[in-house]
C-alpha cells in the first residue's frame, strides 16, 4: 500500500507540512495487503437504514433514476469547490450565481440521462419552467451559504479530496471529503455541505456519523485528530459543529467493524433484511421490496 506521511499538525510547521500532504494526495492503490473488504460511509449509512437497500444498490447495483435533490446537491457542491479557485476577493454571491449554469452544463455532459430530469413536466415551456425554478433553488442554497461563512476569509488545504485508509482488520474505509481547513495553529477541521434541511433534535448524532467517519479515515491513516466537524446545512441556514476526541474515533471504529461484520453475515446467509421506515418515501425499489408487496430479484451469481 501507498504510504502516507503521518505529519503532526499540532504546530504551525506541523500545519503547513498537512495541508501541503492534502493538497498534493491522490488515489492510492491498496496493495500488498489483502483486504476483506471496502466500506464508505454512504453504504455504511444505507445498511444501517435498511441492509435491503444496500444489498440493491452494492450487490445488485440497480440504477436508480436522478433527482432534483441529488442533481442541486451536485451541482452547489461544484460551485463550492470551484468558488475557492478563485481570488479570495471575487468569491462573491454575485460571482456564485453566475457559476451554478456553467457547472450544470457540466453535469449534464457528463451524465446525459439528467437531460430529461425535467422532461416529465410536458411540454417544452413547461421544461424550462420547471428547470428555470430548480436553477434558483440552487442560486438560493448558495446564497444562504453566504450567510453562514465567508469564503474571502478562508484558504482551505484541500476540497473534495480522496481518503483512504486500511483498519487492522483489513477492511478498507474509503470517501472524499468536502474540505479540509487547516488553522495556523494546526487545528484540523472537517467541513461537509449539505443541501437539505438539519436534523431534528435527537438525530444529530446520525448526521454526524459520516464526518466521524472521514475524521477516523484522516486519524489512522495520517496520524492527525481533527478538532472540529462541521456540517453546514444550506437548506435552512443552520451549521453543526462537533469536537471529536480519540474516544469518540475509537468508537466510530467499532461501529463501522461491526457494521461490516453484520455486512458479512448478510452476504454469507443472502439474508438482507428490509427496515421500513418514514426513508421509504424516497426510495426508488418499493416495487420490488417485500415491504410493500413486492419480490427483490435473484442474487447475483458468485461467479
Amino acid at each position: 500500500m501507498t504510504s502516507i506521511p503521518t505529519v503532526p499538525a499540532s504546530t504551525a510547521e506541523g500545519a503547513r507540512a498537512f495541508a501541503a500532504s492534502l493538497a498534493t494526495a491522490e488515489p492510492t492503490e491498496v496493495d500488498g495487503v489483502e483486504v476483506l473488504g471496502s466500506l464508505s460511509p454512504s453504504r455504511a449509512g444505507d445498511f444501517m437504514t435498511c441492509p435491503l437497500l444496500f444489498r440493491f444498490r452494492t450487490v445488485d447495483r440497480l440504477p436508480e433514476p436522478a433527482s432534483p435533490d441529488a442533481a442541486r446537491g451536485t451541482v452547489v457542491h461544484q460551485v463550492l469547490e470551484r468558488l475557492f479557485d478563485l481570488p479570495a476577493g471575487e468569491r462573491t454571491p454575485e460571482r456564485a450565481d453566475t457559476m451554478v449554469e456553467p457547472s450544470w452544463d457540466d453535469l449534464r455532459e457528463a451524465e446525459p440521462a439528467l437531460a430529461e430530469l425535467f422532461a416529465d413536466a410536458g411540454d417544452p415551456e413547461a421544461v424550462a419552467d420547471r428547470t428555470a425554478r430548480w436553477l434558483l433553488s440552487c442560486r438560493e442554497s448558495l446564497r444562504r451559504y453566504f450567510t453562514l461563512e465567508d469564503p474571502t476569509r478562508l484558504e482551505p488545504a484541500a476540497r473534495e479530496i480522496y481518503v483512504e485508509s486500511v483498519l487492522d482488520a483489513r477492511l478498507l474505509l474509503r470517501g472524499i471529503v468536502d474540505r479540509v481547513d487547516v488553522a495556523p495553529d494546526g487545528a484540523v477541521r472537517i467541513v461537509d455541505y449539505k443541501t437539505g434541511r438539519s436534523p431534528g433534535e435527537g438525530f444529530e448524532g446520525k448526521a454526524l456519523f459520516q464526518l466521524k467517519f472521514y475524521a477516523l479515515v484522516l486519524w489512522r491513516a495520517r496520524g492527525v485528530l481533527p478538532r472540529m466537524l462541521q456540517l453546514i446545512y444550506l437548506g435552512n441556514g443552520e451549521i453543526l459543529r462537533y469536537e471529536p476526541d480519540e474516544h469518540d474515533l475509537v468508537a466510530t471504529e467499532r461501529k463501522v467493524l461491526a457494521l461490516w461484520e453484520a455486512i458479512k453475515v448478510a452476504q454469507d446467509t443472502g439474508d438482507w433484511r428490509p427496515n421500513r421506515s418514514r426513508l421509504c418515501d424516497w426510495c426508488a425499489h418499493q416495487a420490488i421490496c417485500p415491504e410493500y408487496g413486492g419480490t427483490p430479484p435473484p442474487l447475483p451469481s458468485a461467479d
